[in-house]
C-alpha cells in the first residue's frame, strides 16, 4: 500500500517540532509496512520579504527536499498571506503550488491514496489533486477547521464543508471534535470516524529524574496563548503557596503572551516560584515530564491533547478541562482530573487534592500510564488508520 501524505504541519529546519504528531503517525504507519511520501507545503517567501523579516528568511531557507528519520519529505512553496488573509482561497493556492511536484512524484511512486491533514488548505488541495489524478483521498481534522476556520467567514465554512463532503473518509481525533464539527457543518456525516491520536513511546523518560530539593513541581507545556489557560494556573498558585510554600511552576513553551504572563507573576508576587523555560526541544520533553509531579494545562477549545498523553505515559496525574478533547481519555478521579474551563476555584480544588494526597496522585498517574500503553500509542492509531485505508481501497 502506497500513500501520499499532504500536511503543512511537519517538522522542518524552520521548526523541528511543528506537526510532530503527523510525523510520528507516518513513522508508525511505515513500521507496519505502508509506503509513504510526504509533501509539506511551505509559504513562499518572495523578495524582498525574505530579507526583511526573520521568520520569512528562515522559511526561505527550508530545503525543497529532506529526510526526517527515514521519511522522504518535499517542501514545495505556495502563496500564503500573513495573518491568514484570503484564507478561503488558500486551498486553491496550495494546489497550484504543489500540483506539478505531486504529478512528478506519482510518476515514480504510484500512490494508492492521498491522506491530508486539516481540511483547509491541505484537504482542499488534496481534493483537487484527487480529482485530477483519479485517486481517493481522506482527511484528518485536528481542531482548527472546527474551532477556527469554519467560523472565519461564509467562504471558509463552505470550503471546509466541501472537503468533508468530497473525502472518502474524514478522520477526527476525538469525540468532542466530532460533535463540534458536526454542529458547525449542521449535519451528521456518515463518512466521519474518530481515531484518537497516539503518543510515541520515546516520550517515556528512561529512569527517574532526581530533584535537588523537596519541592512539588507543576508543569505546563504548550504555546503561550489565552486558550491554554496558563494565567488561571498562576492565579491558583497565588492561592496555594501559603499552604505549599515549596510549590514551583514550570512553564515550557513560547508564544505571544509570555510578557503578559511574566507581568502577572510579578503582580501576584509569585515570580520566585515560577520559571518560564521558553521553547523546549522535543528531545528534552521526556525529562521535563518525568521531573514534574503534576501536569496541568486547563486549555479550552482543545481538540485532543497529545501532551496530556505524554505526561500520562510518564506516570503523572494530569489536569485538563471538562468538555474538551482530553475527556476522551481522562477519567475524572481515576486517570486524571477535569476542571471547569476558566475557573480558578475549580483548579485550586484539583491541585490541592493532588498535593495533599500524594499516594492517590501517584496511583492516578500509574493508572493513567496503563491506559495510555493499552489504548493510545501510535501503533494503535496506525492499526486503525490502515483499516480505513483498506476500506477506502476496497481491500480486506
Amino acid at each position: 500500500m502506497k500513500v501520499l501524505v499532504i500536511s503543512h504541519m511537519y517538522p522542518s529546519s524552520f521548526n523541528e517540532v511543528a506537526g510532530i504528531f503527523v510525523h510520528e503517525q507516518v513513522q508508525a504507519l511505515m513500521a507496519k509496512g505502508v509506503e509513504i511520501r510526504v509533501v509539506s507545503p511551505t509559504p513562499w517567501a518572495p523578495f524582498p520579504i525574505k530579507y526583511l523579516r526573520g521568520k520569512w528568511r528562515r522559511l526561505s531557507q527550508i530545503p525543497h527536499q529532506a529526510s526526517w528519520d527515514g521519511v522522504q519529505v518535499w517542501y514545495p512553496r505556495y502563496l500564503a498571506f500573513p495573518r491568514a488573509w484570503f484564507f478561503a482561497t488558500s486551498g486553491k493556492r496550495m494546489y497550484r503550488g504543489i500540483k506539478k511536484l505531486v504529478e512528478g512524484i506519482c510518476q515514480v511512486f504510484s500512490f494508492d491514496l492521498i491522506h491530508a491533514h486539516v481540511a483547509l488548505p491541505d484537504g482542499y488541495a488534496a481534493m483537487l489533486l484527487a480529482n485530477k489524478l483519479a485517486k481517493p483521498f481522506i482527511v484528518t481534522i485536528h481542531g482548527a477547521d472546527a474551532y477556527v476556520t469554519a467560523s472565519r467567514n461564509r467562504r471558509c465554512h463552505e470550503g471546509v464543508s466541501k472537503v468533508v463532503e468530497a473525502a472518502a473518509r474524514v478522520i477526527v481525533v476525538s469525540e468532542r471534535l466530532k460533535q463540534v464539527l458536526e454542529t458547525k457543518l449542521g449535519e451528521i456525516k456518515s463518512n466521519m470516524t474518530v481515531i484518537y491520536n497516539g503518543v510515541s513511546l520515546s516520550k517515556a523518560y528512561p529512569g527517574q529524574v532526581s530533584k535537588s530539593d523537596s519541592s512539588k513541581i507543576l508543569l505546563s507545556l504548550g504555546y503561550l496563548i489565552e486558550r491554554k489557560g496558563h494565567r488561571y494556573v498562576l492565579e491558583a498558585m497565588a492561592q496555594l503557596l501559603p499552604r505549599y510554600p515549596e510549590l514551583r511552576y514550570l512553564i515550557a513553551g513560547s508564544g505571544p503572551l509570555r510578557r503578559d504572563l511574566e507581568a502577572l507573576t510579578r503582580k501576584l508576587g509569585i515570580q520566585s516560584n515560577v520559571q518560564f523555560l521558553g521553547f523546549v526541544p522535543n528531545k528534552e520533553v521526556p525529562r521535563l515530564l518525568n521531573l514534574c509531579d503534576i501536569f496541568v494545562l486547563p486549555s479550552w477549545n482543545e481538540a485532543f491533547g497529545v501532551v496530556y498523553l505524554e505526561a500520562m505515559l510518564n506516570g503523572k496525574p494530569v489536569i485538563g478541562c471538562q468538555g474538551e478533547g482530553p475527556e476522551d481519555f481522562v477519567e475524572h478521579g481515576k486517570t486524571g482530573l477535569l476542571v471547569k474551563p476558566r475557573d480558578v476555584d475549580s483548579l485550586v480544588e484539583a491541585l490541592d487534592f493532588l498535593l495533599s494526597h500524594p499516594d492517590e496522585a501517584k496511583a492516578i498517574g500509574q493508572r493513567a500510564r496503563e491506559v495510555v500503553l493499552a489504548n493510545y500509542t501510535w501503533e494503535k492509531n496506525a492499526e486503525k488508520t490502515i483499516k480505513i485505508y483498506r476500506e477506502v481501497l476496497g481491500e480486506r
